[in-house]
This record gives C-alpha cells, sequence and structure tokens, in this order.
C-alpha cells in the first residue's frame, strides 16, 4: 500500500467516527461553519433534535402542505461591525435567509425578523438597518410579515443581533441534495468569492488595509430559478458559500455524497483586491465567506447550458466551471494548484474571521 492510500485510509477512518464535542466551553470555533460547528451541530443539536426532516442538515427543511411543498429555514446573525461596505447586518439577514430558501429551489415569500437590541443602541442605527431590511425585502420581493424585539442589558450584547426564518414555495419539480452529486458532474460558482469576508475584515480597522472592497450581499433566488427552468433534472446541489466558504461546501458535497471533488486552481474567480487582501492576511480565498455567490454541481454534459445560463443573469456574469466531481478518493476535496501539484482541501479548522454574518 502506497503512503498516499495509507494517509487518505487515517483520514477516512478518522472522518467515520462519531462526532464527540470534547471541549468543555463554547469557542468562536464553534461558529465558523468549519470542524468544530459541524462537530458541534452533530453531537449536540442533532442528536437531541434527530428527526427526518432534519437529518440531511441542509439550508432548510422541505414541508409538503396539501398538494404543495414549503421550504422552511432560520438563520442568525451577528456581523461585526454592523455597518460595512456593499451592505449592514440588515440587507445581509433579509438576503442570507432568501438565499438559504433558494438554495432548496423555493421561490422566497414571508420572513419574520427577531431582534435583540443592547441598551444604550443609537435609534437612528436602528431606523438605518430597518430601512435597509426593508429595501432588501422589496428587491427580493418578500414581505417581513411577524418578528419580535429585546433589549438586553448594557454591556450583554453588541448593540443589534437579528434573527430571521422564512417560508418559500418550491414551484419546480427539482430535487436537490448534497448527497446527489455523481463523477462525471461539473462544480460551478456563480462568481468571484471570498468578497464578503474580505470587505468585513476591512471594515474593522484592525489592520492599515485600503481596498476598493464591497460585499456581495445580494438575493439570489433570481438567478437560481433561471438556472433551474433551463436544466431542472440536472441540478444536482446548490449551496450558498457563507460560513466557511467554498471549501467547506464542497467537503458537505464530497462526505455526503461519497465522491472526491476535484477543484482546478486556475479556474476558481478571485478578484485581484480580494487575492491580495487574503496573502497579507494569510487567509485562503476558499475558505472566506460569500454572501451573494453559490455553488452548483450539475450533470457534467450540461454544464455548458448551464454555465451560459448563470452568466446571462447580472448576478453571474463571472460564472466559472471550477472543478468535476471523481469517484475517488471518496469523501475528499482535491485542489489542482496552479503549479501542477495537488493538496487536500479540508473542512476550515478555527474561526480566521469571527463574526462575519
Amino acid at each position: 500500500m502506497s503512503r498516499e492510500q495509507q494517509v487518505l485510509d487515517r483520514i477516512e477512518r478518522i472522518r467515520r467516527r462519531k462526532p464527540v464535542i470534547r471541549e468543555e466551553l463554547i469557542t468562536l470555533a464553534h461558529g465558523a461553519g468549519g470542524k468544530a460547528t459541524q462537530t458541534l451541530i452533530e453531537a449536540v443539536f442533532l442528536e437531541a433534535f434527530r428527526n427526518p426532516l432534519l437529518a440531511p442538515l441542509d439550508d432548510g427543511a422541505l414541508l409538503r402542505i396539501g398538494d404543495g411543498q414549503l421550504a422552511f429555514t432560520t438563520d442568525s446573525y451577528v456581523v461585526s461591525p454592523l455597518f460595512f461596505a456593499g451592505g449592514d447586518i440588515g440587507d445581509l439577514a433579509v438576503n442570507g435567509t432568501v438565499n438559504d430558501l433558494a438554495m432548496c429551489g423555493a421561490r422566497p415569500a414571508h420572513l419574520s425578523a427577531g431582534f435583540i437590541l443592547e441598551e444604550g443602541f443609537p435609534v437612528a442605527d436602528l431606523r438605518r438597518i430597518t430601512d435597509s431590511m426593508a429595501a432588501a425585502a422589496a428587491a427580493a420581493e418578500v414581505a417581513i410579515v411577524t418578528g419580535d424585539t429585546k433589549v438586553v442589558q448594557r454591556g450583554k450584547a453588541d448593540g443589534c443581533y437579528i434573527t430571521t426564518a422564512g417560508v418559500g414555495l418550491v414551484e419546480e419539480p427539482v430535487t436537490l441534495s448534497a448527497a446527489r452529486a455523481r463523477p462525471g458532474d461539473a462544480v460551478i460558482v456563480s462568481g468571484p468569492i471570498g468578497e464578503h469576508g474580505a470587505a468585513i475584515m476591512l471594515a474593522r480597522g484592525d489592520f492599515d488595509i485600503e481596498a476598493p472592497i464591497t460585499s456581495d450581499t445580494a438575493p439570489l433566488h433570481g438567478i437560481v430559478s433561471e438556472l433551474l427552468k433551463a436544466l431542472p433534472q440536472h441540478v444536482r446541489a446548490l449551496r450558498d458559500a457563507t460560513r466557511g466558504g467554498v471549501a467547506t461546501v464542497l467537503n458537505e458535497v464530497a462526505r455526503a455524497s461519497e465522491v472526491a471533488v476535484v477543484l482546478r486552481e486556475d479556474q476558481i474567480p478571485v478578484r485581484p483586491e480580494v487575492t491580495g487582501v487574503c496573502e497579507l492576511l494569510g487567509l485562503d480565498p476558499l475558505y472566506v465567506a460569500c454572501e451573494g455567490r453559490f455553488v452548483a454541481v450539475v450533470d457534467g454534459e450540461h454544464a455548458g447550458q448551464a454555465l451560459e445560463t448563470l452568466r446571462s443573469h447580472p448576478l453571474g456574469a463571472d460564472a466559472a466551471i471550477v472543478g468535476t466531481v471523481a469517484d475517488a478518493p471518496a469523501g475528499l476535496v482535491l485542489l489542482r494548484t496552479a503549479f501542477g501539484g495537488t493538496r487536500v482541501v479540508d473542512v476550515l479548522v478555527g474561526d480566521p474571521l469571527p463574526r462575519i454574518c
């Protein structure tokens, strides 16, 4: 047995172990979307709440209501700072929930909004946030129809946290799941990656870096709808690349489908400004969050049509085929580097960019 195969076998044995949370206290890494988050979800939440609708751990649950099917999702937003180039916590909360519904193949319809406000938070900032949410909801053609507000003592929060939930109607007869990828499929990203995480990092002002980077926060249901109408039976999976970035999303696909995902470094779209900031900070753009980009796994024979469909939409003008699905090594994501080598792209470890959404 070759040394490479020994390493792959060891990785496989470790991954098949039952998740166990070993820490006694929650850390920021548990909210980063990487290995610690997966362990927390599987060892604590899934263990407690396990049921058939939750088990797939998709972006939302699909609910059969009479003859129709609804998608239901929820998310919380704790981004710091609250305002950043290209957006704020308000439009992020609306777009993030709209996008989770879109990844289920649903047309978003109604949202809820819950606010946790800190004593002393400026009313002017709250109005700015709610105005942003209203504009984002109007642009996405959804209504915020219910909500809740709580106020906590000064110093017990970070100004404003928002939780949104959403329901949407599944109109196209499609089946989307991270477990549906097959060898020969193509992996497509809808546009340049890493812009949201980079914008947040610059907005914090911790580094003396200036760059023309804005968050890519945007509602994705329109471009997703066009893709599903064009290829209703040939889109295997959709994922928005938020916490943990594209790398974590593709690891989820590889594990769920028991396939390998092979990426081409020279095909991955990253704007030069984002590349520069990531190099200065020692970050890999594959792990940096997006809020207006998604990953699609599509039947390889229809990849060209999928790419053409995405590029015809304003949000997909820079879409690219970045890799393929192979049968082995199952459960791993590999990157063919620009220098001709190959490396494993594992799930995010730790939390290099805390509080990005």
